[in-house]
């Protein structure tokens, strides 16, 4: 690795590989270095409790990877990618037996939710008819503008807070519904612009569901990696970066890392005032996942939930409000919302023949110790009774246990960052161009850094635009412009 290249990239996640495919297509000479013996940072799979059984390490359901402007870009569906959908994208159970569904048909997600359907239709038609522009609008940086009337409608209403825009519904199952979206946050629901990601993900999965990747979120990686070895990339795993020189020589490096590693791997080339910014980066609520192996699959008492392929578990909007309160204050939820997918329904290549797999975290302060799978597992047979007598083994992944195989995830934060307004502004610091560093060498394109979190590579896409212009002085080639 001692030959000079136009750039290196520390980390092979769906961000980094993206810049590499994007660097690569645009003819440069490209590394990619990851500490782990596979790429794919947390969008790999892994064998974690039985034989036969496929587990997603961290990232399962992606609605945004299916939105992504870029991996349509990059044509992934060309390069192995298989997205693979369920009937209903999500199922919401409440405890007096009805289930709120959020449907790729708007009518059949406005009859669940029975006198507020009208309200629903008429806050999120309106996005999705355009949900390419919105997506387009919305997975770039702040500073960039684009379809600005439909961006300003959207803040309307994505600025406030998921309390005061469920006002807007009588019933607890609308109520509910947008509080288990909006929940993907990992914020508190009364905090400012919690509201956006619960828009977000709805029109999203109304517009193109809420799909998996066939044989698990590895495909993902995988595709991108093809994409970027197809023009000659290389691509070294297994390889721990802890400091600059253990970079290959390169005129730029971009990183896929979170502000605590970069100052860990580049303090001494970066400027004080730019070093306090990266220390005062604030990481959110942390994840506390479990994979099972199933017997068969999870016994929901309504048919609706099988049909889905996401279930949120946490009855109604007050319930939901409760847990992410806590997690977010540093408290321990008693009744912790849950997050289940349940991607064997659809995938058949995630377990052996009549046995399926399931996937389910919840939110808990970050860095906690908190042994959660009780509370989980509570919360799930309150609506599935008997799904502890289909549990064949479990994997009990708790924060520091996530952050151990990607410290991206720095104690368990599996959004790169808190989504504060603040942070959702100046990510990760207040720049007019967020990728840049105080280093005109060193760029970020992490989730640390805009849109956020999510499998969607537009991080290192916006990136790779950067380093292109600033660095080489040059543009993306017409087909990779978004």
């Amino acid at each position: 690795m001692s030959s000079r290249y136009d750039v290196a990239i520390v980390g092979a996640g769906p961000n980094g590989l993206t810049a590499a495919a994007v660097l690569s297509l645009a003819g440069l000479s490209v590394i990619v270095l990851d500490r782990n013996p596979t790429v794919g940072g947390s969008s790999r799979t892994l064998p974690l409790t039985l034989p036969g059984f496929a587990h997603d390490i961290c990232s399962a359901i992606h609605p945004m990877g299916a939105a992504s402007p870029i991996f349509r870009r990059l044509r992934l569906t060309v390069n192995g990618l298989e997205w693979v959908a369920a009937p209903l994208p999500l199922a919401h159970p409440l405890d007096d037996g009805r289930v709120a569904v959020l449907s790729r048909s708007m009518s059949e997600t406005a009859a669940s939710l029975e006198r507020d359907g009208v309200t629903w239709a008429r806050l999120l038609e309106p996005f999705v008819d355009r949900h390419e522009d919105l997506f387009a609008g919305i997975l770039r940086p702040v500073r960039l503008p684009r379809h600005p009337l439909l961006m300003a409608r959207f803040g309307r209403v994505g600025l406030l807070s998921s309390d005061r825009l469920v006002r807007r519904f009588d019933g607890a199952a609308a109520r509910a519904l947008f509080a288990g979206n909006a929940a993907h946050s990992c914020l508190a629901l009364d905090a400012p612009a919690s509201a956006a990601i619960g828009l977000v993900l709805a029109v999203a999965g109304h517009a193109v569901g809420w799909p998996c990747a066939r044989g698990g979120s590895k495909a993902i990686a995988e595709a991108l990696a093809a994409r970027a070895l197809s023009r000659g990339c290389a691509i070294h795993t297994d390889v721990h970066v802890r400091s600059l020189r253990d970079i290959p020589d390169a005129r730029a490096v971009l990183l896929d890392v979170t502000p605590r590693q970069l100052h860990a791997i580049a303090a001494d080339v970066l400027t004080t005032p730019y070093r306090r910014q990266l220390q005062g980066f604030r990481y959110g609520p942390a994840a506390f996942k479990i994979d099972y192996a199933l017997s068969a699959k999870i016994p929901w008492r309504s048919s609706r939930c099988g049909d889905a392929a996401t279930v949120h578990v946490g009855g109604s909007y007050e319930e939901i409000a409760r847990s992410e309160a806590d997690a977010s204050a540093g408290r321990i939820p008693d009744t912790p919302f849950v997050l289940v997918a349940q991607q064997s329904h659809v995938d058949g290549s995630r377990a052996p023949a009549g046995h399926h797999t399931g996937w389910a975290y919840c939110h808990v302060p970050n860095g906690s110790s908190a042994d959660m799978t009780d509370r989980i597992e509570r919360q799930i047979e309150r609506f599935a009774p008997g799904f502890r007598d289909t549990i064949l083994a479990r994997h009990v992944t708790p924060p520091a246990a996530l952050e151990l195989h990607n410290p991206n995830l720095v104690g368990g934060d599996i959004g790169g960052g808190a989504n504060t307004l603040r942070q959702v502004l100046f990510r990760p610091a207040a720049r007019w161009n967020p990728y840049t560093t105080s280093n005109p060498r060193l760029f970020l394109c992490s989730s640390s850094t805009p849109p956020g979190g999510g499998v969607h590579g537009m991080c290192g896409y916006w990136a790779a635009k950067t380093v292109l212009r600033r660095v080489f002085r040059r543009e993306l080639p017409q087909e990779l412009l978004i």
